[in-house]
């Protein structure tokens, strides 16, 4: 089946949304003043978390680290905090900053994990967008190639900046995360604090990060599952984060 798209500047896709962004793109929006949240996810080295078909791109975004006896890969996401409209729309829906606007949005509305299909009826668009335009995909293909070229950027771009996000969370001192398939763990870092460990360690080698990480999740059977698997658990009341569950309540 084939898929046609335009954009009709409704602006929804612009709205309450958090953007992922690279690490320039990241430094880059703490620079304009905006916030930065950083949501992260781990999956055990023995798969608890993780769709087996998955791994391979799974592994490579993440960054293998120690939770008590267990090995553990770890994914930090740096996105774009936006409640509400984007702090770049302008009254006409218009991006403010649209010839360096993030990658994820140059993507839209093509999904970056190569696992998870286009579904149009999961997107805020209009019926209209899909209706006409130039070809999106065409035979199950991306008809575009700078598209998919974007889209092989981005993944990139996650493998490329996975060990830097893990030291600057290091030295922001979060070391905390959410089963993959759980939830999400979620820090509101102070820019200034964000820009400037950025700035410290870029085109440094990064140290050997001894810290290890603890996974925080939605229940007790989720809990014994992690501690059986040798990882360690969150106990103490959560202080610098957010737990932000994907179960169904």
């Amino acid at each position: 089946m084939n898929t046609t798209f335009s954009c009709v500047g409704c602006g929804k896709c612009c709205n309450d949304h958090h953007v992922s962004l690279t690490l320039p793109e990241a430094r880059m929006w703490a620079a304009d003043g905006g916030q930065v949240i950083v949501l992260v996810e781990a999956f055990l080295n023995n798969g608890l978390g993780l769709p087996v078909q998955q791994r391979e791109h799974a592994e490579r975004r993440s960054a293998l680290v120690r939770s008590a006896e267990a090995d553990a890969y770890v994914a930090i996401t740096f996105a774009a905090y936006n409640v509400g409209p984007c702090r770049n729309l302008d009254e006409d829906n218009r991006c403010r900053i649209y010839e360096r606007r993030p990658l994820v949005c140059r993507i839209y509305p093509m999904e970056i994990n190569p696992h998870i299909a286009l579904n149009t009826g999961l997107k805020e668009c209009p019926p209209e967008s899909w209706e006409k335009g130039p070809d999106l995909i065409v035979g199950g293909e991306l008809a575009d190639r700078e598209l998919s070229e974007l889209i092989m950027r981005s993944r990139q771009a996650d493998r490329d900046d996975i060990h830097m996000k893990d030291a600057i969370c290091a030295l922001l001192g979060f070391r905390t995360t959410a089963l993959k398939g759980d939830g999400f763990t979620a820090y509101l870092p102070d820019m200034n604090e964000f820009a400037t460990i950025i700035d410290e360690l870029t085109g440094q080698t990064l140290p050997e990060w001894s810290s290890e990480w603890q996974f925080h999740v939605s229940g007790e059977e989720i809990a014994g599952q992690v501690v059986a698997a040798g990882a360690q658990v969150a106990t103490d009341a959560q202080t610098n984060y957010a737990f932000i569950s994907l179960r169904a309540a």
